[in-house]
């Protein structure tokens, strides 16, 4: 059905533009990220990122600008940019809403998954198992954003699914970091919750889902307590030049 405007005339409802080149740059730098590729603090050069995502360098210096202002790049002036380095509070924050986000998810997919549901968590999950079994970290890592969204999409809740969604990237980036760590017990975890949701016993698998995802946050803290990451560097100040005379 057509839309029609203030005048009274018929107007067209508007077509989804393709990504442009900064939001292609920015996706890639935030998976760079993401991977550890680049780490939390290691210094970001235009020039070098440019050669390496094969675009000039003005759309990466207008992505870490833009990733600056969400919290994934720092810039100081006279330094340059750098990767953000989390801080302790910041991780427990977005981990905290994390568990509470997916452990109602997991108790909304227990009721409304369905066979086919459960199938899929299955496939994924055997999925997973292989990649840890082949020290596959990235694959795992992978696996196990796949598996999580696809919980929080069969809840049938699509405000929490949206919600879920936004800290998706970022959890995936501290978890990469403890996925070998947790190894097989997360994916013996998640055999349970899918165990769960197939018997449609919400309270089961909303018990078994915070324990899980407070297993890989306070993995993450332990870890980040005991091995700190280096801030980036602060910035010099320049000395100003001695006036003669």
């Amino acid at each position: 059905m057509l839309l029609s405007d203030q005048a009274g005339q018929t107007a067209a409802p508007k077509i989804p533009r393709p990504a442009t080149l900064r939001e292609s740059v920015i996706e890639a730098i935030q998976e760079l990220i993401v991977s550890g590729q680049l780490k939390p603090g290691q210094h970001l050069v235009e020039s070098e990122l440019a050669e390496l995502l094969g675009v000039s360098r003005q759309p990466v210096r207008e992505a870490l600008q833009q990733l600056s202002g969400e919290g994934w790049v720092d810039l100081h002036p006279g330094q340059g940019a750098f990767v953000h380095v989390p801080t302790l509070e910041e991780a427990d924050q977005l981990l905290a809403v994390r568990t509470l986000l997916e452990t109602e998810s997991a108790r909304l997919a227990a009721q409304h998954a369905g066979e086919n549901g459960v199938k899929r968590l299955r496939a994924l999950c055997d999925q997973g198992i292989a990649a840890v079994r082949s020290d596959d970290v990235d694959g795992a890592v992978a696996t196990n954003s796949e598996l999580h969204a696809l919980v929080t999409g069969l809840s049938g809740n699509k405000v929490l699914a949206e919600l879920a969604a936004q800290v998706a990237r970022r959890v995936r980036w501290y978890h990469t970091p403890v996925a070998r760590q947790r190894g097989m017990d997360s994916w013996e975890e998640h055999k349970a919750l899918i165990d769960a949701i197939e018997a449609g016993d919400q309270r089961r698998a909303a018990k078994i889902m915070r324990d899980h995802t407070e297993h890989t946050r306070a993995s993450y803290m332990e870890q980040r307590e005991n091995e700190p990451v280096e801030p980036a560097p602060k910035p010099v100040r320049r000395r100003r030049p001695r006036q003669l005379g």
